[in-house]
């Protein structure tokens, strides 16, 4: 089915013309178009659902999350709704958010006007970022719906670790024998890096509702530079809040690339730390834990290391999962992963006394002594 077909399942008739490309993403497909009728603009996406396997949970997800943000903001009075969250549009024929047609899944959101992105990373944009997120999670934290993982055990640590175990001991592409260093130095943290799943396991540690892809691109702006709403909404699912804290500071605070071969220019940058830590206990307001406060370092170091191991696993299976552009892409990208946790090792005593001072200011408890930072 053509594009203008797919559109009028939704009830919306737009010329196949005037339905064009927008946006960079790397998994879904992205258009924008025009009712002809009513001159209201739309979002349609083709999902990739060789990423998101469940597309029924997926928009349920979704579906559930919106409307919940939707009623707790007609509830604080706030006005422009319709550009402070995003909507899914119904097929006319169902209830359902999604159409599949062979071997494609689509949606169609009302487009957002008015409305821009960002992608480069300031400590303005970060202490905005910060804000976005925290709140969007502090709305979520009463949402009485269950969701699922959009994608399972995304950022299950442990499953990680197992995934790094298995490609060492089948090293099917021979690689073994150039990073025993580095496998080193990652197995030392491995116990570290599990705190997350240990606390949950004893009952210290929550899972929440999360965003799960933290970064500036995936806000709204109005034309003021004030933030309307959080976007991208497919990895929204329980997980615990270091998922967004940390996942965003893994990128947003390196001063080097994720790639990168100098590892001189891989360091954290405490700037973005403090605007971004600022932003968020700002944003999240009252419903975060002592533990989760307390360990808001951890989160930096525990994604930083994660994507290391990740790295690592798909260089020793010969080079699966991420998309290389030379043979040894994903070592390069595991040492750069490695230079950043170490660099964050080295600003923990430094973040924990900020993040301390911080929440002293703005969150309702402060960060507690009954859990030490490890």
């Amino acid at each position: 089915m053509e594009k203008d077909g797919i559109l009028r399942c939704f009830g919306i008739v737009a010329e196949e013309c005037g339905i064009l490309p927008v946006g960079n993403g790397h998994i879904n497909d992205t258009f924008k178009a025009v009712d002809s009728r009513t001159g209201r603009s739309y979002i349609l996406q083709r999902i990739n659902h060789n990423v998101f396997r469940d597309v029924d949970l997926l928009q349920e997800n979704i579906g559930k999350v919106t409307a919940h943000i939707r009623r707790k903001l007609e509830a604080s009075g706030e006005t422009d709704i319709d550009r402070k969250v995003l909507t899914l549009v119904k097929r006319g024929d169902s209830e359902k958010t999604y159409l599949q047609d062979g071997d494609s899944y689509w949606r169609v959101e009302l487009m957002i006007t008015d409305a821009e992105t960002r992608e480069s990373v300031t400590q303005e944009n970060a202490r905005h970022a910060g804000v976005a997120f925290g709140r969007f999670q502090e709305m979520l934290s009463d949402m009485p719906d269950v969701i699922g993982e959009s994608i399972p055990d995304f950022h299950n640590m442990e499953l990680r670790l197992l995934q790094l175990d298995e490609a060492v001991k089948a090293d099917v592409a021979g690689r073994l024998g150039t990073v025993r260093e580095l496998l080193y130095e990652l197995r030392k943290r491995a116990e570290h890096a599990c705190l997350a799943e240990r606390l949950y396991r004893e009952g210290r540690l929550s899972k929440r509702i999360c965003h799960c892809d933290t970064k500036v691109s995936n806000m709204l702006f109005d034309s003021n530079g004030s933030v309307l709403c959080v976007i991208d909404l497919d990895t929204v699912m329980p997980s615990f809040v270091f998922s967004d804290f940390g996942d965003f500071l893994r990128t947003a605070a390196n001063n080097g690339d994720e790639d990168d071969r100098d590892l001189d220019r891989v360091e954290f940058d405490m700037d973005i730390y403090r605007a971004f830590t600022e932003g968020y206990l700002e944003g999240a307001g009252g419903f975060l834990t002592e533990t989760e406060i307390a360990n808001l370092p951890y989160a930096a170091e525990r994604f930083a290391y994660m994507q290391a191991v990740r790295f690592l696993t798909d260089y020793l299976n010969g080079d699966t999962y991420y998309r290389i552009s030379y043979p040894d892409h994903n070592l390069v990208r595991a040492r750069a992963q490695f230079k950043l946790l170490q660099s964050i090792e080295g600003c923990l005593p430094e973040m924990a006394e900020l993040t301390d001072r911080l929440a002293s200011k703005y969150a309702a408890c402060p960060p507690g002594k009954s859990m030490p930072r490890m």
